[in-house]
């Protein structure tokens, strides 16, 4: 798998006119994978990234700087995107899960938000600018959440409910309630949650 992604990568860039024959300045942090195939798929996100940096200097005749990136990223997020820091964030086991889906449309999608940060400062996160690079420079649907299965980083949730019936809630969100720092209310019936208690 991860050998196809590698030679599709080479292809493509080829394809696209970028040799690819200089070195490339992204920069890895925190590289600690565990087995040899995560390292295999996170250097292929960083050929993407590159491919796609090298796209989008053709499309906008402008070089941009190249991002830090780390493969650290908890939680059911695919990505992120620290505008100020220039660097990417990956979840490593969702691209684990989702290989393909991150090289379509994960890796073009946080690599946007940088350079849409680059050309035009503090805008909409998903706005018009975004949604352009999205589609005149890497072809791809401007979509603002992914579609990917995370079931195996849901991470415990807990039971609430309201007027509609159960709820669950996240552990960050428990916790605010047991804390007494927030409340959440229910979409549709506007009732306050309240915490469902165990039973034996």
């Amino acid at each position: 798998m991860t050998q196809y992604l590698n030679k599709h990568l080479r292809q493509l860039g080829k394809v696209l006119g970028f040799e690819n024959n200089r070195q490339t300045s992204i920069t890895m942090l925190d590289n600690h994978p565990k087995n040899h195939a995560a390292s295999a798929l996170q250097q292929a996100i960083l050929d993407k990234i590159e491919v796609d940096y090298q796209q989008a200097e053709h499309y906008f005749n402008k070089t941009f700087p190249r991002p830090l990136v780390q493969f650290s990223l908890r939680g059911k997020s695919a990505g992120t995107a620290h505008l100020q820091l220039n660097k990417l964030r990956f979840n490593p086991v969702l691209l684990q899960e989702n290989a393909q889906s991150f090289i379509d449309d994960v890796v073009p999608h946080e690599v946007s938000h940088l350079i849409c940060f680059q050309l035009y400062g503090r805008v909409r996160p998903h706005g018009k600018q975004w949604q352009s690079i999205m589609l005149h420079v890497f072809g791809r649907s401007p979509k603002t959440t992914h579609q990917l299965n995370t079931q195996s980083v849901q991470g415990k949730q807990f039971d609430y409910y309201c007027g509609c019936g159960n709820v669950k809630l996240s552990v960050r969100r428990h916790n605010n309630v047991q804390r007494g720092k927030t409340q959440y209310r229910c979409k549709i019936c506007q009732h306050t949650l309240q915490v469902r208690p165990l039973t034996n």
